[in-house]
């Protein structure tokens, strides 16, 4: 069977008064029905937008996607008209955005945001509506759901609003849920309870999810694979534990070196990647990140690396690298042990 969703070369770019703004550039990857996705990279990576752009949330102008496909089950969103692309998106398309008290309308109650998404994308009544977005806000754990239906946002705490939001995404039962920087706002406690939530909403319904964010933790508790974008690109692709143990790309090692363990709290400080992300208004010209990169090679600076499988590495486990990584930081241990 083919992916649930495919995606081609995708470039998206931004016309603005200082010149273009390449945001994407030349994404391509697949989506198994029922996997999860875990999508990390620092702000500015392409994470959110080549997303929102592949549904056709980006506002044009000042947006516009310049090349590239998205088959949603074998069908091609950017060529989809906008009436069909609003049936999608609510219904087989699900999502949960980042702020909740700027997602949800302060000035309806949460029963008519909820109902709405039901009648529009089910055509079901208004009771029999009511009654499905009751037993959502009980699945995802809000406590008194026949009472608190009928409050307004503001009447919830950001936990409660964000498990409203998932609510919202989930209703339809759609085949696939896109969760933007979901958890990036909540305290750890909060956060790991929505984590759980998520596991056991995916166990449920067997929804295919895309899961954004900064937290490189959060991906290694959730994600069935991970990608690593960078100033618009892929550089890194694979399986959770396969990527998680042997990096492939400088970035994601950097990323990886950049978390708190014990070990470094002792040494009294953390890893810091040198440098800063790269102008997109500016045409690049090799790996992007070789600026960067300690370990990078004249050709980095040179010619843009594709993104292909590793050397003696896990299928599917995928790098945009001209060096080889491994024998760098073996290289560099030998060196210190020295």
């Amino acid at each position: 069977m083919a992916p649930l969703l495919q995606v081609r070369n995708l470039t998206v770019a931004f016309d603005t008064p200082a010149g273009v703004i390449h945001a994407v550039n030349d994404v391509s990857y697949d989506l198994e029905d029922g996997e999860t996705l875990g999508i990390v990279g620092e702000s500015g990576s392409g994470k959110s937008v080549h997303v929102l752009a592949m549904a056709g949330l980006i506002a044009k102008p000042p947006g516009r996607i310049v090349s590239g496909q998205v088959l949603f089950e074998g069908r091609d969103l950017l060529k989809m008209p906008e009436a069909e692309l609003r049936d999608l998106r609510g219904g087989r398309i699900g999502f949960v955005f980042q702020d909740p008290m700027t997602s949800l309308n302060p000035v309806l109650t949460v029963e008519r945001q909820l109902v709405e998404v039901l009648m529009r994308h089910q055509g079901t009544t208004w009771a029999l509506a009511r009654t499905r977005a009751v037993e959502l806000l009980d699945l995802v754990r809000i406590p008194d759901a026949e009472r608190r239906i009928g409050q307004y946002p503001h009447q919830f705490s950001g936990g409660m609003r964000q498990r409203v939001m998932i609510a919202i995404g989930v209703a339809c039962n759609p085949r696939l849920l896109i969760a933007d920087e979901a958890t990036t706002a909540l305290d750890v406690t909060v956060q790991a309870q929505i984590l759980d939530m998520m596991r056991d909403l995916k166990r449920a319904f067997g929804t295919t999810i895309i899961w954004i964010t900064h937290d490189m933790g959060v991906v290694a508790g959730l994600a069935d694979t991970v990608q690593v974008m960078y100033a618009g690109r892929v550089m890194e692709r694979g399986p959770v534990d396969a990527l998680f143990e042997d990096p492939r790309s400088a970035y994601t090692w950097g990323l990886l070196q950049s978390l708190p363990t014990q070990e470094r709290r002792d040494a009294g400080r953390l890893h810091q990647i040198p440098g800063s992300p790269p102008d997109l208004s500016l045409p690049q010209i090799g790996d992007p990140f070789a600026p960067r990169n300690i370990f990078a090679t004249p050709r980095c600076f040179q010619e843009t690396p594709p993104l292909r499988q590793v050397a003696n590495g896990v299928p599917g486990h995928l790098a945009a690298a001209w060096y080889d990584l491994r024998a760098a930081l073996a290289a560099r241990a030998a060196g210190d042990a020295a």
